[in-house]
Protein backbone atom coordinates (compact mmCIF):
# COMPACT_ATOMS: atom_id res chain seq x y z
CA UNK A 1 0.00 0.00 0.00
CA UNK A 2 2.74 2.17 0.88
CA UNK A 3 4.53 1.90 -2.78
CA UNK A 4 0.76 2.09 -4.58
CA UNK A 5 0.39 5.59 -2.61
CA UNK A 6 3.89 6.82 -3.41
CA UNK A 7 3.16 6.07 -7.10
CA UNK A 8 0.05 7.83 -7.13
CA UNK A 9 1.11 10.76 -5.57
CA UNK A 10 3.91 10.72 -8.28
CA UNK A 11 1.38 10.15 -10.52
CA UNK A 12 -0.51 13.14 -9.24
CA UNK A 13 2.66 15.67 -9.91
CA UNK A 14 3.57 14.46 -12.83
CA UNK A 15 -0.27 15.66 -14.07
CA UNK A 16 -0.08 18.31 -12.41
CA UNK A 17 3.39 19.60 -13.98
CA UNK A 18 1.93 19.76 -17.71
CA UNK A 19 -1.62 20.02 -17.37
CA UNK A 20 -2.76 22.94 -19.05
CA UNK A 21 -13.62 23.25 -21.46
CA UNK A 22 -13.65 19.90 -22.15
CA UNK A 23 -16.28 17.12 -19.46
CA UNK A 24 -15.30 17.42 -16.19
CA UNK A 25 -13.52 14.41 -15.22
CA UNK A 26 -14.75 14.01 -11.34
CA UNK A 27 -16.83 10.95 -10.17
CA UNK A 28 -18.07 12.57 -7.66
CA UNK A 29 -17.32 16.88 -7.37
CA UNK A 30 -19.79 18.86 -9.16
CA UNK A 31 -18.28 22.35 -11.09
CA UNK A 32 -21.25 24.83 -12.61
CA UNK A 33 -21.06 22.98 -16.15
CA UNK A 34 -24.65 22.52 -17.05
CA UNK A 35 -25.95 20.01 -19.79
CA UNK A 36 -26.79 21.99 -22.63
CA UNK A 37 -30.62 22.33 -23.62
CA UNK A 38 -32.32 19.16 -25.13
CA UNK A 39 -29.50 17.44 -24.54
CA UNK A 40 -29.28 13.84 -22.91
CA UNK A 41 -26.53 12.48 -21.67
CA UNK A 42 -26.27 8.82 -21.26
CA UNK A 43 -23.49 7.62 -18.88
CA UNK A 44 -22.59 4.88 -16.81
CA UNK A 45 -19.95 4.57 -14.43
CA UNK A 46 -19.00 1.95 -11.85
CA UNK A 47 -16.99 1.66 -8.32
CA UNK A 48 -14.55 -1.78 -7.45
CA UNK A 49 -13.87 -1.38 -3.73
CA UNK A 50 -10.03 -3.01 -2.79
CA UNK A 51 -10.99 -4.09 0.86
CA UNK A 52 -8.90 -4.30 3.81
CA UNK A 53 -7.98 -7.84 5.38
CA UNK A 54 -10.67 -9.56 6.39
CA UNK A 55 -13.04 -7.33 4.25
CA UNK A 56 -14.95 -8.37 0.54
CA UNK A 57 -14.45 -6.62 -2.46
CA UNK A 58 -17.11 -5.15 -4.05
CA UNK A 59 -18.58 -3.74 -7.48
CA UNK A 60 -21.17 -1.25 -7.79
CA UNK A 61 -22.05 0.17 -11.30
CA UNK A 62 -24.89 2.54 -12.09
CA UNK A 63 -26.88 4.55 -14.80
CA UNK A 64 -27.35 8.27 -15.00
CA UNK A 65 -29.43 9.95 -18.01
CA UNK A 66 -28.91 13.60 -17.67
CA UNK A 67 -31.12 15.96 -19.50
CA UNK A 68 -30.92 19.82 -20.20
CA UNK A 69 -34.19 21.41 -18.82
CA UNK A 70 -33.12 24.51 -19.58
CA UNK A 71 -29.71 26.78 -19.82
CA UNK A 72 -30.42 27.33 -15.70
CA UNK A 73 -31.86 23.68 -15.23
CA UNK A 74 -30.13 20.00 -15.27
CA UNK A 75 -31.47 17.22 -14.03
CA UNK A 76 -30.39 13.10 -13.46
CA UNK A 77 -32.46 10.05 -12.87
CA UNK A 78 -29.92 7.02 -11.63
CA UNK A 79 -30.18 3.47 -11.21
CA UNK A 80 -27.27 1.37 -9.31
CA UNK A 81 -26.50 -1.90 -7.87
CA UNK A 82 -23.94 -4.14 -6.24
CA UNK A 83 -22.18 -7.28 -6.12
CA UNK A 84 -19.81 -8.44 -3.05
CA UNK A 85 -17.48 -10.90 -3.92
CA UNK A 86 -18.28 -14.58 -2.15
CA UNK A 87 -22.28 -12.93 -1.40
CA UNK A 88 -24.32 -11.63 -4.22
CA UNK A 89 -25.59 -9.00 -6.43
CA UNK A 90 -28.41 -6.68 -5.56
CA UNK A 91 -30.67 -3.90 -7.26
CA UNK A 92 -29.78 -0.98 -4.72
CA UNK A 93 -32.43 1.48 -5.48
CA UNK A 94 -32.96 4.70 -7.78
CA UNK A 95 -32.61 8.62 -7.35
CA UNK A 96 -33.37 11.78 -8.98
CA UNK A 97 -31.38 14.79 -9.01
CA UNK A 98 -31.72 18.57 -9.96
CA UNK A 99 -29.31 21.26 -10.56
CA UNK A 100 -30.09 25.04 -10.74
CA UNK A 101 -27.73 27.73 -11.76
CA UNK A 102 -28.82 30.92 -10.59
CA UNK A 103 -26.41 32.83 -12.41
CA UNK A 104 -25.82 32.49 -16.26
CA UNK A 105 -22.82 34.65 -16.68
CA UNK A 106 -19.59 33.22 -15.76
CA UNK A 107 -18.32 34.79 -12.46
CA UNK A 108 -15.36 34.66 -10.47
CA UNK A 109 -17.01 32.11 -8.48
CA UNK A 110 -20.25 30.22 -10.15
CA UNK A 111 -23.12 28.52 -7.47
CA UNK A 112 -24.93 26.01 -8.26
CA UNK A 113 -28.08 24.50 -5.65
CA UNK A 114 -28.37 20.79 -5.79
CA UNK A 115 -31.24 18.88 -4.60
CA UNK A 116 -31.49 14.99 -4.91
CA UNK A 117 -34.12 12.89 -3.39
CA UNK A 118 -32.58 8.99 -3.06
CA UNK A 119 -34.99 5.78 -2.90
CA UNK A 120 -32.07 3.40 -1.90
CA UNK A 121 -31.09 0.46 0.59
CA UNK A 122 -28.38 -0.17 2.90
CA UNK A 123 -26.56 -2.12 0.47
CA UNK A 124 -25.42 0.94 -1.81
CA UNK A 125 -21.96 1.13 -2.62
CA UNK A 126 -21.28 3.53 -5.73
CA UNK A 127 -20.55 6.32 -3.49
CA UNK A 128 -21.47 8.94 -5.86
CA UNK A 129 -20.71 11.03 -2.96
CA UNK A 130 -19.58 10.23 0.93
CA UNK A 131 -21.47 11.66 4.05
CA UNK A 132 -21.25 10.67 7.74
CA UNK A 133 -19.22 8.43 9.65
CA UNK A 134 -18.13 5.23 8.15
CA UNK A 135 -21.07 2.68 7.01
CA UNK A 136 -20.91 -1.36 7.99
CA UNK A 137 -20.25 -3.18 5.15
CA UNK A 138 -19.70 -6.13 6.52
CA UNK A 139 -23.13 -7.04 6.82
CA UNK A 140 -24.49 -10.17 4.12
CA UNK A 141 -26.63 -8.14 0.59
CA UNK A 142 -29.17 -10.31 1.80
CA UNK A 143 -29.51 -8.13 5.19
CA UNK A 144 -29.01 -5.23 3.83
CA UNK A 145 -31.50 -4.73 1.38
CA UNK A 146 -34.26 -5.31 3.97
CA UNK A 147 -33.17 -1.67 5.39
CA UNK A 148 -34.72 0.75 2.84
CA UNK A 149 -33.88 4.35 3.04
CA UNK A 150 -35.75 7.39 1.41
CA UNK A 151 -32.87 10.48 1.78
CA UNK A 152 -32.73 14.33 0.82
CA UNK A 153 -29.41 15.55 0.12
CA UNK A 154 -28.34 18.92 -0.50
CA UNK A 155 -24.84 20.77 -2.12
CA UNK A 156 -23.80 24.18 -2.68
CA UNK A 157 -21.18 23.63 -5.07
CA UNK A 158 -19.49 26.49 -5.95
CA UNK A 159 -16.71 26.50 -9.27
CA UNK A 160 -14.21 28.86 -10.93
CA UNK A 161 -12.64 28.68 -14.09
CA UNK A 162 -9.27 30.56 -14.61
CA UNK A 163 -6.45 30.24 -17.09
CA UNK A 164 -7.93 26.93 -18.35
CA UNK A 165 -8.08 25.11 -14.55
CA UNK A 166 -11.02 24.15 -12.79
CA UNK A 167 -11.46 24.57 -9.24
CA UNK A 168 -14.51 23.17 -7.50
CA UNK A 169 -15.65 22.93 -3.96
CA UNK A 170 -18.78 21.14 -2.77
CA UNK A 171 -20.57 21.28 0.58
CA UNK A 172 -22.83 18.43 1.10
CA UNK A 173 -25.90 17.80 3.70
CA UNK A 174 -27.68 14.83 3.66
CA UNK A 175 -31.02 13.63 6.02
CA UNK A 176 -32.29 10.28 6.29
CA UNK A 177 -36.25 11.07 6.17
CA UNK A 178 -36.74 6.95 7.89
CA UNK A 179 -35.15 7.19 10.47
CA UNK A 180 -33.98 9.83 12.91
CA UNK A 181 -30.20 9.99 12.28
CA UNK A 182 -29.66 14.04 12.57
CA UNK A 183 -27.91 15.61 9.42
CA UNK A 184 -25.17 14.17 7.77
CA UNK A 185 -22.11 16.13 6.40
CA UNK A 186 -20.01 16.06 3.55
CA UNK A 187 -17.78 17.81 1.15
CA UNK A 188 -15.86 17.13 -2.02
CA UNK A 189 -13.02 19.58 -3.81
CA UNK A 190 -11.49 19.18 -7.30
CA UNK A 191 -9.21 20.78 -9.49
CA UNK A 192 -8.47 19.94 -13.40
CA UNK A 193 -7.36 21.05 -16.50
CA UNK A 194 -6.65 19.88 -20.29
CA UNK A 195 -3.74 18.54 -21.11
CA UNK A 196 -3.53 21.19 -23.60
CA UNK A 197 -5.42 23.99 -24.76
CA UNK A 198 -4.26 24.02 -28.56
CA UNK A 199 -6.11 22.19 -30.86
CA UNK A 200 -4.09 19.78 -32.83
CA UNK A 201 -3.79 20.57 -36.49
CA UNK A 202 -4.62 17.23 -37.58
CA UNK A 203 -7.20 14.76 -36.65
CA UNK A 204 -6.58 12.57 -33.86
CA UNK A 205 -8.17 11.06 -31.02
CA UNK A 206 -4.72 10.39 -28.65
CA UNK A 207 -3.60 14.58 -28.85
CA UNK A 208 -3.45 15.96 -25.85
CA UNK A 209 -6.47 18.61 -26.25
CA UNK A 210 -8.41 15.61 -26.15
CA UNK A 211 -7.17 14.58 -22.47
CA UNK A 212 -8.44 16.45 -19.13
CA UNK A 213 -6.64 15.27 -15.48
CA UNK A 214 -6.75 16.14 -12.61
CA UNK A 215 -7.10 15.77 -8.87
CA UNK A 216 -10.23 15.02 -6.37
CA UNK A 217 -10.47 14.44 -2.52
CA UNK A 218 -13.95 14.08 -0.44
CA UNK A 219 -14.98 12.47 2.10
CA UNK A 220 -17.45 12.59 5.61
CA UNK A 221 -17.99 15.11 7.88
CA UNK A 222 -19.59 13.32 10.60
CA UNK A 223 -23.66 14.50 11.63
CA UNK A 224 -24.98 16.69 14.03
CA UNK A 225 -24.72 13.82 16.23
CA UNK A 226 -20.51 14.15 15.98
CA UNK A 227 -19.79 16.61 13.77
CA UNK A 228 -15.97 15.85 12.68
CA UNK A 229 -13.28 13.58 11.39
CA UNK A 230 -13.41 10.78 14.16
CA UNK A 231 -14.97 7.64 12.40
CA UNK A 232 -14.89 8.88 8.65
CA UNK A 233 -13.39 8.20 5.45
CA UNK A 234 -11.67 9.93 3.10
CA UNK A 235 -10.41 9.54 -0.49
CA UNK A 236 -7.75 11.42 -2.69
CA UNK A 237 -6.90 10.01 -6.52
CA UNK A 238 -5.76 11.51 -9.86
CA UNK A 239 -9.02 11.78 -12.26
CA UNK A 240 -8.58 11.52 -16.03
CA UNK A 241 -11.06 12.04 -19.01
CA UNK A 242 -10.40 10.92 -22.49
CA UNK A 243 -13.32 12.08 -25.03
CA UNK A 244 -12.86 9.22 -28.08
CA UNK A 245 -15.74 10.78 -30.11
CA UNK A 246 -17.18 14.20 -30.77
CA UNK A 247 -19.72 13.18 -28.10
CA UNK A 248 -18.50 10.40 -25.89
CA UNK A 249 -16.28 10.03 -23.37
CA UNK A 250 -14.29 7.39 -20.98
CA UNK A 251 -13.84 8.15 -17.39
CA UNK A 252 -10.91 6.75 -15.01
CA UNK A 253 -10.05 7.67 -11.01
CA UNK A 254 -7.72 5.28 -8.94
CA UNK A 255 -8.46 6.64 -5.37
CA UNK A 256 -6.51 5.98 -2.16
CA UNK A 257 -7.85 5.82 1.26
CA UNK A 258 -6.51 8.50 3.79
CA UNK A 259 -7.91 6.70 6.94
CA UNK A 260 -8.03 3.89 8.60
CA UNK A 261 -11.63 2.97 8.13
CA UNK A 262 -11.78 3.85 4.06
CA UNK A 263 -11.06 1.30 1.86
CA UNK A 264 -7.51 0.86 0.63
CA UNK A 265 -7.97 1.96 -3.26
CA UNK A 266 -11.18 2.97 -4.74
CA UNK A 267 -11.11 2.31 -8.69
CA UNK A 268 -13.70 4.10 -10.92
CA UNK A 269 -14.34 4.32 -14.52
CA UNK A 270 -16.89 5.57 -16.39
CA UNK A 271 -18.02 6.10 -20.16
CA UNK A 272 -20.86 8.77 -21.39
CA UNK A 273 -22.54 9.49 -24.21
CA UNK A 274 -24.18 12.87 -25.05
CA UNK A 275 -27.50 12.87 -27.30
CA UNK A 276 -27.36 16.05 -29.14
CA UNK A 277 -30.91 17.94 -29.62
CA UNK A 278 -32.50 14.81 -28.21
CA UNK A 279 -35.25 17.19 -26.82
CA UNK A 280 -35.91 18.26 -29.98
CA UNK A 281 -35.95 15.22 -31.79
CA UNK A 282 -38.54 13.83 -29.59
CA UNK A 283 -41.16 16.95 -29.31
CA UNK A 284 -40.85 16.25 -33.05
CA UNK A 285 -41.13 12.43 -33.10
CA UNK A 286 -44.54 13.27 -30.66
CA UNK A 287 -46.29 15.47 -32.96
CA UNK A 288 -46.06 12.83 -35.64
CA UNK A 289 -43.39 14.72 -38.07
CA UNK A 290 -40.20 13.60 -39.49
Amino acid sequence: MRLLRRFILVLTILLSSFLLAQEAPYFVTYDHHLEEPRNLEIATSSTIGVPRAGQKAYFAPYLELEYGAKAWWTTEFYLEGQSTRGDSAVFTGWRLENRFRPLMREHWINPVLYVEYENVNEATRIQKEIVGNTPDFGAPNAELVRERSHELEAKLILSSNTHSWNVSENFIVEKNLSASEGFEFGYALGVSRPLSTMASDRQCRFCRENFTAGLELYGGLGSTEGFGLHNTTHYLGPVISWQVSDNAWLHFSPAVGLTRESNPVLLRFGYSYEVRGFGRRLARFLRGRP
